[in-house]
């Protein structure tokens, strides 16, 4: 399902984006704030999982991080330099509640407020998250996802966070990523809080659905002017491997895209989801209701991709092959498909392991937007991880990335021609704005098109800083 025309390759360049079209940057406030303990700010799952020795490499955390609560402003400025259009960042769920309950601490409150307001003077549009995986850990201490309390929390949350900036913020994303918070979180135990469990990552699933149900409805409760609402999905591009590589396909497709599109989309989980997944739960944790308030009209549906998945169908003889691109840490974030194998996809790849195929991001907008026609669509984070060096001539220091800029240009052209064919795209949010704690893998990964030096906290704007800003200011996809 991809493009005839342009360059197989597609490293097109001359193609221009319309009027309109948001182009931004990402970034998500555990990652980049650190200031984990002040202003009443209480703990995360990630202070307590990177705490916690051999969960995140090196021994990483993110207690300083970016130090963007202290440097928020000339990071503005910064995107200003850039031309951004728009800014994606999340709220920390406990700078607002520290312990996920309870009235909201005005500074944290604050904090965003005066982000949003900055935004606003530079004239960048705010997109909002409010969930980014930073759950306050008492809300984890009563079972976190795993149970409904949970997210008739996040319902309180939202609606303070919408009295306080619902004036202002133009597109309100609920969650990021609800796939990595449900089974990387609860199934594999790669990412907080850690839980190795088929039935909590299925009971995640279908809290976290309803806890973006429920902050809808919140918001629109208490927001006075006119944003947009949205939710942000890393859909899988999954493709099949010989013989049995359809039914491998449908099985994953069902748990990691299906499980969130069709009770969001469609109001209702497919039934083969079900089938799938019942000698692990009878789902009797969706109670009457839940899939009308899940079922929320969506303005905008935010689009994450970085890679493609090759999967089939397990021999249950040779040795499985688990190559699906996360951190194995003993548990499995596919609940359900013991017999399904991941296989490796031919390169090259990113500093993550990811294989790089532009063709899948076409592929997965194209087929969003045959399933769900009238759907506006956000691509609201693609980057990729380089191994970045900095390099002095003349006193200036610089980051030469050809292979980020390389990337970039592949997947702007992608995007493009869903474009031409017809897909209501509109934006893209590039991840990310800077170099940041990437989870379990600590601060070994760069994504940001700004390298950080963690020591000194020094900025600096790389190659592909300066060509994205060059599409911006042009409108138009230059050469690499």
């Amino acid at each position: 399902m991809s493009s005839t025309t342009g360059n197989p390759d597609y490293r097109d360049s001359g193609l221009t984006f319309p009027d309109g079209f948001l182009f931004g940057s990402a970034t998500a406030s555990y990652q980049i704030e650190g200031a984990y303990d002040e202003d009443g700010r209480g703990p995360s799952i990630w202070d307590t999982f990177s705490h916690t020795p051999g969960m995140v490499w090196n021994g990483d955390t993110g207690d300083v991080a970016d130090d963007h609560y202290h440097r928020w402003e000339s990071d503005l400025d910064l995107m200003v330099e850039l031309g951004l259009e728009s800014y994606r960042f999340s709220i920390a769920w406990p700078r607002i509640q520290p312990t996920g309950r309870g009235p909201a601490v005005q500074a944290g409150l604050d904090f965003y407020s005066n982000l949003v307001d900055g935004l606003i003077a530079r004239g960048i549009t705010p997109i909002a998250t409010l969930y980014h995986w930073d759950l306050p850990q008492a809300l984890e201490d009563e079972g976190g996802w795993t149970v409904r309390s949970t997210a008739e929390a996040f319902a309180d949350y939202a609606r303070l966070v919408g009295a306080a900036l619902g004036d202002r913020v133009a597109v309100w994303t609920t969650l990021n990523e609800p796939w990595c918070s449900a089974y990387l979180g609860y199934g594999s135990g790669a990412h907080a809080p850690g839980v190795t469990s088929p039935l909590a990552a299925l009971q995640a699933v279908h809290h976290l659905n309803l806890a973006h149900g429920l902050a809808i409805q919140a918001l629109r409760s208490v927001v006075t002017n006119d944003p947009q609402y949205s939710i942000t999905l890393n859909l899988h591009v999954l493709r099949g491997s010989g013989p049995t590589g359809a039914e491998a396909v449908r099985k994953i497709d069902a748990i990691a895209n299906r499980a969130f599109t069709g009770p969001l989309l469609h109001g209702a989980y497919p039934p083969d989801l079900f089938v799938d997944t019942a000698a692990i739960t009878d789902w009797s944790f969706v109670l009457e209701g839940d899939l009308e308030i899940i079922n929320q009209p969506l303005d905008v549906l935010g689009v994450n991709y970085y890679s493609t998945t090759l999967v089939a169908v397990w021999d249950g003889v040779s040795p499985r092959q688990m190559a699906d691109g996360h951190k194995d840490v003993g548990g499995s974030p596919w609940p359900g498909a013991d017999d399904i194998e991941f296989l490796p996809q031919p390169g090259p790849y990113t500093e993550m392991g990811w294989n790089i195929d532009p063709s899948g991001l076409e592929e997965l907008l194209l087929a969003l937007h045959a399933e769900f026609p009238s759907q506006p669509l956000m691509i609201t984070e693609n980057g990729a991880a380089f191994d970045d060096a900095v390099t002095v001539s003349d006193g200036i220091a610089r980051v030469h990335d050809p292979l980020r800029v390389d990337y970039l240009q592949r997947h702007f052209t992608a995007a493009h021609r869903a474009l031409s064919a017809g897909v209501d795209l509109r934006g893209y949010q590039v991840w990310s704005l800077m170099d940041n704690f990437e989870w379990g893998y600590g601060y070994s990964k760069r994504f940001g098109i700004i390298r950080v030096d963690y020591d000194t906290q020094e900025r600096t704007l790389k190659d592909s800083a300066l060509w994205y800003a060059a599409l911006i200011t042009s409108r138009t996809i230059p050469a690499a």
